[in-house]
């Protein structure tokens, strides 16, 4: 005979836990009737009013959209005021203009407005109390300016233009340089102005980042020159009256003077005001660079440290070498003394450097 079995009845525990189990494998169930749901939907679906107010929230809708995708292309065009643009924000090449073709240009623009809008970017720099750096249309915003400043009409005093993303502006820098590389041979301040300010602008991460990109196809001896004069352009451009004018060589002797400390002697001595043209302002440098050539700079006065004398390593009586790595050696041949550096430190920049030296030296 079988043995009965004893049945007991579950515990408080064994409910709950039997309870969440069937509340887990079972879906939820709303407690409102199937019509109703689709009544819910459908309301939320509704839109309210006529079909002729409906469809155009939706063509309002719809054009909101093109036009927060044409701003962010920049492809708005804008009304500027011709005061808040700084047309020389990123070249001086175009400083003389025909006149002739000035005339028709502004004759033109009278009769028609500026046809073509001028392009733009925001400044991000303090130095400047504009809030617009010119990027392309140099000759429109000129022969705009010209006008009002004639007539002071009101449809003068803006112009058309847009807005560029300075984020973006890398590549404008980089085209504009080809443009004005072909156009005409611009001088070496020039060009590292023009990476100093796009740099500053925030196109480029630094000015050497600026150089390498915008001058890509130059050489790395012509890249380091632009460097250099980049540099003068950093620490002297504000005081430099006739930069343009400053050979090569001397522009090499100038940012050597810069690196080694003399920034300080060299703004004390342009702050005067005193050239009268571009030699008188060279001989002004000139002095600041003679009497700082052996010189130490002091430290308490600011600018760039100078760099302090190191100790090298004689070899012999014609060779040392220099804590760098690099070895000096002094020797002839049959066209007569040499001197020659070797060592991975060894650059076109240095180079130069040293060859700006000598010529101090030889004088």
């Amino acid at each position: 005979m079988a043995k009965r079995r004893k049945l007991e009845a579950p515990s408080a525990d064994d409910m709950s836990r039997i309870e969440e189990e069937f509340r887990r494998e079972t879906p939820a169930r709303s407690s409102a009737a199937p019509i109703a749901q689709v009544a819910a939907d459908t309301a939320d679906a509704y839109e309210s009013g006529t079909l002729e107010e409906r469809s155009r929230r939706a063509r309002e809708t719809t054009e909101a959209q093109k036009f927060r995708e044409a701003d962010a292309a920049g492809l708005i065009i804008l009304n500027l005021p011709i005061d808040t643009i700084e047309p020389q924000s990123m070249q001086r090449d175009r400083t003389v203009l025909d006149r002739e073709a000035m005339d028709e240009l502004e004759y033109s623009i009278s009769l028609h407005g500026v046809r073509m809008p001028i392009e733009v970017y925001e400044i991000r720099s303090s130095r400047t109390d504009k809030q617009y750096g010119l990027l392309s249309g140099y000759r429109r915003l000129i022969a705009q300016q010209n006008l009002y400043a004639r007539s002071a009409e009101a449809k003068f005093k803006s112009i058309k233009a847009v807005v560029r993303d300075p984020s973006e502006m890398g590549g404008a820098f980089v085209a504009m340089v080809e443009e004005n590389e072909i156009r005409q041979d611009l001088s070496h301040y020039e060009r590292g102005r023009i990476a100093a300010i796009a740099a500053q602008q925030g196109a480029f991460a630094t000015t050497e980042d600026a150089v390498a990109q915008m001058f890509a196809a130059a050489s790395k001896a012509k890249r380091s020159k632009i460097r250099s004069f980049a540099m003068i352009f950093e620490e002297l451009g504000d005081l430099l009256e006739f930069p343009e004018t400053i050979r090569e060589k001397d522009g090499l002797r100038l940012a050597s003077a810069l690196r080694n400390g003399a920034e300080v002697s060299l703004r004390e001595a342009l702050g005067g005001g005193h050239a009268t043209g571009a030699k008188s302002e060279w001989a002004t440098i000139e002095a600041v660079l003679s009497n700082n050539a052996n010189t130490l700079h002091d430290p308490a006065r600011g600018g760039r440290p100078k760099l302090k004398p190191s100790k090298v390593d004689w070899v012999g009586s014609d060779r040392f070498i220099t804590p760098s790595g690099v070895t000096v050696q002094s020797g002839v041949d049959d066209e007569g003394a040499v001197i020659r550096l070797t060592g991975k430190e060894v650059s076109p920049q240095l180079i130069q450097t040293v060859m700006a030296l000598m010529s101090e030296a030889l004088k």
